[in-house]
């Protein structure tokens, strides 16, 4: 009994962790929010320093020993960059600690219930990437948001341009009127170039900062008409109109395989929902599955055609644009 107690209070500590840096996580965009507007309202303080990815997630966690682990591994440059891409407050630790205490949680649970070692790591397994999954989720939703952005933001830079101000204005009017995401990064190019940052640096940093195909298409044009020269207002409302165009041509993609991908969320997580049923109502018959020899090797096939299965149809609907 006590080893079932140890586990359940590990997940419910490791839950706990994540929802307190949740929560912590949408104060820290509400005070970013609030300071942006106060960057609108006060343009003389706009001199402020701007903030380096790199430095501010140099700490990795809150635990020293931990920090210095992960810093020995050389993760510090990539999870603060896929970590800023997502718009999440979590620190890599944060993410490592709820990661195993939900994974020691399930899998004491599954093993003690069902004495089956090999089957409480394959939920351990599978619970423990939950956490990056939710932030893979968030990052791609940031990124469809920022595409979804830019064609209203190239429409706001060829207006600027087209009464007279230079393309480093013209980036400044879009990060003082556009909303977030596509208004911080903006402004965050803005800022490098009042730092002194070259106009080609910073836009190379914002395609690193969002690696979304229209960026750097974007990116290009403006270096292609700073070499070649032209009207860079009327480059600028084409890419708008082609790359609005092609975010609605993806839309209906998405639309048209909307059955395909539902199709696969059911028949991957029906086995999974109905076998947790059935054991709820008839647990001496379902722990048939992995007490006997037959039964385990029956649940191991149907895991790995289950698995198998949903990759396929996930590789039939994802049609790229």
């Amino acid at each position: 009994m006590l080893p079932i107690v140890l586990s359940v209070f590990l997940g419910i500590f490791a839950i706990a962790v994540l929802v307190k840096s949740l929560a912590n996580g949408v104060s820290e965009r509400l005070k970013l929010r609030v300071a942006a507007l106060g960057r609108k309202a006060e343009p003389a303080r706009q001199e402020e320093a701007t903030t380096d990815i790199q430095r501010d997630q140099q700490k990795l966690s809150a635990f020293p020993w931990l920090n210095r682990w992960l810093a020995n591994l050389n993760l510090a440059s990539v999870s603060a960059l896929f970590l800023y891409q997502s718009g999440v407050t979590l620190s890599l630790g944060t993410l490592l600690m709820t990661s195993v205490g939900s994974a020691a949680g399930v899998g004491g649970l599954v093993y003690f219930q069902t004495g089956n070692a090999l089957l409480a790591m394959l939920a351990a397994a599978g619970i423990s990437a939950l956490p990056f999954c939710y932030v893979r989720h968030q990052r791609s939703r940031r990124l469809l948001k920022l595409e979804r952005q830019l064609p209203e933001a190239l429409g706001t830079m060829a207006s600027a341009l087209r009464v007279g101000h230079s393309l480093v204005a013209s980036l400044g009017a879009v990060a003082q009127e556009s909303q977030e995401p596509i208004g911080g990064e903006i402004r965050r190019c803005f800022e490098e170039q009042n730092y002194g940052v070259d106009l080609r640096t910073s836009l190379v940093n914002l395609t690193l900062r969002v690696p979304v195909q229209d960026f750097r298409i974007l990116v290009a044009a403006v270096m292609i008409q700073r070499e070649s020269g032209g009207n860079l207002a009327e480059v600028l409302e084409r890419l708008a109109l082609t790359t609005r165009e092609r975010f609605r041509l993806k839309k209906q993609v998405s639309i048209h395989t909307a059955q395909g991908r539902m199709t696969g969320w059911i028949l991957s997580m029906f086995p999974v929902v109905l076998g947790l049923g059935l054991y709820m109502v008839n647990p001496r018959g379902m722990s048939v599955l992995w007490t006997d020899p037959t039964g385990l090797t029956i649940l191991y096939g149907a895991a790995v055609l289950d698995v198998v299965g949903a990759l396929i149809i996930r590789k039939i609907v994802g049609i790229q644009v």
